[in-house]
């Protein structure tokens, strides 16, 4: 079984999540473009370890040969030390924390661009079951946690683990005897934490867990709140973020309390081994079996190994928590698309024809395998034509251009353009054949230039101003004290939803591709702007191949062909003239739209 396999499995209802730092290890290769820093940073390290460690020596000098009338210089001497031992220690310790923080920044910058990107190179498969707001919480939320981890948690442990084990060194050294006891209760304090940690990653991942199920549900009502508002859900909205935020509270809360209990308990069995450790060895001084100088050494290491081994156990902590995040991190990262690039590409034809063929074409959306949308589908375009698609709401007219695109691959059959296979093309070389214009268009929250932009990025200001001018997108931007360069809000906003079809015409014509797909894309414009869309449409789709969706089918009397699709299938296909004499389905179609008109 996989480690992203594992990861699913422990996410399941019911199945209860380990600490995995496999996990973790998948994201060893973000680290490796930082050789040069860890290596300074790990030299920061165990030089304060290193000095910190020395310290106890002085003291112990100190204390033995410091404490006379004659020995004021050595006094003056041992203090000297220890203010340079101070400042070595200061600047190791800034070095080290400067080091590992901008490690951590940098690794998980790196970690959200490479997220972002896999995300991006997704099919829609991944998308028609993903909800945008978990993954956005991926992306904020769960790479915070690893931010932490990977720069402050990761410097925590290895210092401490360096002191650990050099403070357990020189305790040995310093009395074997008081060693052994102390050795002998280091059972007693690592049990509990072993046998608690499951515990902890379990609720720390089921509070990430409801962070996540929290930002998602915010993220889908902020997104339509004039939906939610036009609806009066403004309360129940309300009681059930409340409901989902007190839930990822109480979450929250199981793994604190679980984490406060480790702590409080190893707190008690540490400075219980240290007080019992100092008993026995204040009657050893009594005794003259040792001096006093050589007991402060060491309780010194001893209190530097507690210290040591108690902030472990918090990293531990914190490792159990960044363990889950990491899992579902490198799982995105391991998620690979239905839809991949060719092995062997093919490059379409140049210049491109916009001939387009559909061989035997079957398809179920991977969501619903048992309900087919599209089968049998045979389906020829000729360069240059102007084809519209109609028929009943689920008929699969949308699928068929979702197949054209690639966003998903049919189960049978194969498509082709300019005799070109599509799944035989690279993705971007096939999309930017195609020009598309959906019913319900989307708009992000830049100016409206930079909307249109997103078609051809590189175009410059003259190519988006003729595209606006085309689509009549300046009829409403002239009234704008900004002109295209009127900021939108977040999915337009501020627009209408003719403003906003407008801006989307305007992107497809920007494209100049060869292939224009329209999916009733002027359903949103009253009959003014309807005809002057129509018209900078009919001078975009001159010369170029046009497939038009269409509901309203007196938009579609001129086209060269109609096909009515019906149950996935082509089930007529001629002129409006000759399907409206034939009475069959179109037929019916057209006498209750013109009849209700």
């Amino acid at each position: 079984m996989t480690d992203a396999t594992l990861a699913q499995d422990e996410a399941k209802p019911g199945r209860r999540p380990r600490l995995d730092f496999g996990s973790l290890a998948r994201l060893a290769p973000f680290l490796a473009a930082e050789r040069g820093r860890i290596v300074l940073a790990l030299a920061a390290l165990a030089a304060a370890a290193a000095i910190t460690l020395a310290v106890p020596l002085a003291v112990r000098r100190m204390v033995d040969f410091g404490f006379s009338a004659d020995a004021r210089s050595l006094v003056d001497a041992y203090f000297g030390v220890i203010v340079l031992l101070t400042l070595g220690l200061a600047l190791a310790s800034s070095l080290r924390y400067y080091l590992v923080m901008t490690i951590g920044e940098r690794v998980v910058a790196r970690l959200r661009t490479a997220v972002f990107d896999r995300i991006m190179r997704l099919d829609g498969a991944f998308f028609d079951s993903a909800r945008s707001g978990e993954i956005v919480s991926r992306l904020t939320a769960d790479t915070v946690q690893l931010k932490s981890t990977f720069g402050a948690s990761a410097s925590i442990a290895l210092r401490n683990l360096i002191l650990l084990v050099g403070a357990v060194v020189m305790m040995i050294v310093t009395s074997p005897t008081l060693s052994a006891y102390v050795l002998l209760a280091i059972p007693a304090i690592v049990l509990p934490l072993v046998a608690a940690g499951r515990g902890v990653s379990r609720r720390s991942r089921a509070a990430q867990d409801s962070l996540a199920e929290a930002v998602a549900f915010a993220s889908e009502r902020i997104g339509a709140v004039r939906v939610v508002q036009g609806l009066g859900g403004e309360a129940a909205a309300g009681r059930r973020f409340a409901a989902v935020v007190e839930a990822a509270y109480d979450a929250a809360r199981g793994a604190t309390t679980a984490r406060a209990w480790l702590t409080g308990v190893l707190i008690f069995l540490v400075f219980a081994s240290i007080t019992f450790v100092l008993w026995t060895g204040a009657k050893a001084v009594i005794a003259g079996e040792m001096t006093a100088g050589r007991l402060s050494q060491f309780v010194l290491f001893a209190v530097f190994a507690a210290s040591a081994l108690g902030q472990l156990s918090e990293v531990y902590g914190e490792l159990a928590q960044a363990s889950g995040a990491a899992g579902r991190l490198a799982d995105l990262l391991a998620t690979e698309p239905r839809v991949v690039e060719p092995a062997a590409p093919l490059a379409p034809m140049r210049p491109a024809r916009g001939a387009i063929r559909f061989e035997g074409i079957r398809f179920a959306y991977p969501g619903a395998p048992d309900r087919p949308v599209l089968g049998p589908l045979d389906l020829v375009i000729r360069p240059g034509e102007r084809v519209a698609i109609v028929g009943p709401s689920g008929a699969g007219k949308t699928s068929i251009f979702q197949l054209l695109m690639r966003f998903y691959d049919p189960d049978a059959g194969a498509i082709l353009i300019d005799d070109v296979p599509v799944a035989r093309m690279r993705l971007a070389e096939l999309r930017g054949l195609i020009a598309m214009v959906p019913q319900d268009p989307v708009i992000f929250a830049e100016t409206i230039a930079e909307n249109i932009r997103l078609a051809r990025p590189e175009a410059d200001d003259e190519a988006v101003q003729a595209a606006a001018e085309q689509a009549a997108v300046t009829a409403f931007t002239a009234r704008l004290p900004e002109g295209l360069s009127t900021l939108v809000g977040e999915r337009g906003i501020t627009l209408s939803g003719g403003e906003r079809q407008r801006i989307a015409i305007a992107r497809a014509i920007l494209r100049d591709a060869p292939i224009l797909i329209l999916d009733e894309a002027t359903s949103a414009l009253d009959a003014e702007n309807e005809r002057a869309v129509q018209a900078a449409l009919a001078r975009a789709m001159a010369g170029r191949t046009a497939l038009v969706i269409a509901h309203r089918l007196a938009t579609i009397r001129d086209a060269d062909r109609i096909l009515v699709l019906d149950r996935g299938r082509i089930v007529e296909e001629g002129t409006h003239e000759t399907l409206n004499a034939a009475g069959g389905l179109y037929a019916r179609l057209a006498a209750l739209q013109f009849t209700a008109a």
